[in-house]
């Protein structure tokens, strides 16, 4: 299997090439990614815990899906495909808002993404990839908030990003 290329972008999430994910992550280029929310009639976010053979933040905890867009696919289309390969459901998807973070790992990767975050509601349990997830639950978001002060490093990088900067968008969601 070939690896995936990432879509490169510039600030205006204008694309300006293609290059593969490894390399774009070891080159810490800017490159479009997207980051799916999924929230029940609680008010509760299904989290993931990332599987343990992922090659940067394994078996840290974080939003229900994430992945990059594949050339010609708009971010609906791509958080939707994602979320069936990664957790067995799909749901309507609304695009949020999006912002560039640049965060480097200790194996020597960094991320600097273009992340678009989407939004979407389900209330029954996921049929899991065991590939690409290790475990899920369903936390609160006041909850989530607090446990991200308490116990910051089984989170990642992107994930506390989102709720330190953007968690009112979240809040205004809710159903």
């Amino acid at each position: 299997m070939t690896e995936e290329n990432v879509i490169l972008v510039n600030q205006k999430d204008e694309q300006i090439g293609l290059m593969p994910k490894l390399e774009a992550h070891e080159k810490a280029v800017l490159h479009r990614a997207f980051s799916v929310f999924i929230l029940n009639n609680k008010n509760e976010i299904m989290l993931q815990q990332r599987a343990h053979q992922k090659y940067h933040s394994p078996l840290l905890w974080t939003n229900t899906c994430c992945s990059h867009q594949r050339e010609g696919e708009t971010n609906i289309e791509a958080g939707s495909r994602r979320l069936f390969e990664e957790m067995g459901f799909q749901t309507d998807l609304k695009e949020l808002f999006h912002f560039i973070y640049k965060a480097p790992f200790d194996n020597g990767l960094t991320e600097h993404e273009l992340d678009h975050v989407m939004i979407g509601y389900y209330n029954d349990n996921p049929e899991i990839n065991i590939e690409e997830v290790e475990d899920w639950k369903w936390m609160k978001i006041e909850d989530i908030k607090t446990d991200i002060q308490e116990q910051p490093q089984i989170y990642t990088v992107w994930f506390k990003i989102i709720f330190d900067e953007f968690y009112h968008y979240l809040e205004d969601h809710k159903l």
